[in-house]
């Protein structure tokens, strides 16, 4: 694996790790209207990188299908979406936008935030995993500066996701290194995704158009399921809708002048 790959891979792992170090500078805790600032601009990114960096290669991989050319990016959406909704019902987090019922235990509301944010950045990591396998099996479907654009655009909305992840542990009471570390620990899912990504992916090279609508997919269940209810809620959430069209054009400028 040369060195740009491991670059790509890292790069959304560093943007989780720089946005979690946001607790060194911030105040103990984010108001509501930067929060759904924050979390509107990352799912801008998200729908955007579905689209040009996932959905579109993966149609344009199955062009030889002709009429048929749907069946890849439909399938494996859908697939992608399902997978997501698995991991969601058998991983014991909590949604970040709702209150949970009942007793809470600082330690348990902590541990389920943590893994709230972790299985967000697993389809980050597998679409990036998905592109670059691309390029690693010769196949055209993604430049190099395509691949390199989706990873940037991903390290672009980690950064708030870092810091929504380590601020609220913060404002709870914990240290801030110690809050800090939870939200590098949070992002660490997404190199480790990306790598089991492209291993797959080079045993059966002939699905990854159907792997890369599989990442859109799961990526819009993030989107769908968590992020946009909790940019959406409470007063002012014209600020989460607007935050969301910046980051959607941001990706999209990204995306076609790198790609």
């Amino acid at each position: 694996m040369n060195m740009q790959i491991s670059a790509g891979i890292l790069l959304p792992f560093f943007g989780t790790s720089l946005g979690a170090a946001m607790v060194f500078f911030l105040k103990d805790s984010i108001s509501d209207t930067l929060q759904r600032i924050l979390t509107g601009f990352a799912a801008g990114v998200m729908v955007a990188a579905s689209f040009w960096s996932l959905l579109q290669p993966s149609l344009e991989g199955a062009a030889h299908l002709e009429q048929l050319s749907f069946l890849p990016a439909a399938a494996g959406f859908l697939i992608g979406m399902g997978f997501l909704l698995l991991l969601d019902e058998v991983t014991p987090h909590m949604h970040l936008d709702r209150e949970e019922e009942g007793p809470k235990t600082s330690l348990k509301r902590t541990t389920k935030l943590i893994l709230a944010v972790t299985l967000h950045n697993i389809p980050e990591g597998m679409a990036v995993g998905v592109v670059y396998a691309n390029i690693l099996s010769g196949n055209e479907l993604i430049s190099s500066a395509g691949a390199l654009a989706l990873a940037i655009g991903i390290a672009i909305q980690n950064f708030p996701e870092g810091a929504i992840v380590s601020m609220p542990l913060r404002a709870e009471g914990m240290p801030k290194n110690t809050t800090f570390w939870y939200g590098v620990m949070s992002g660490a899912v997404e190199p480790a995704a990306a790598i089991a990504t492209i291993l797959a992916s080079g045993l059966i090279s002939s699905l990854l158009p159907y792997l890369l609508a599989f990442a859109a997919g799961a990526m819009f269940y993030v989107v769908v399921e968590e992020l946009i209810p909790e940019m959406s809620e409470g007063k002012h959430s014209n600020w989460g809708t607007v935050a969301f069209s910046l980051g959607f054009v941001l990706m999209m400028i990204l995306d076609v002048a790198l790609g």
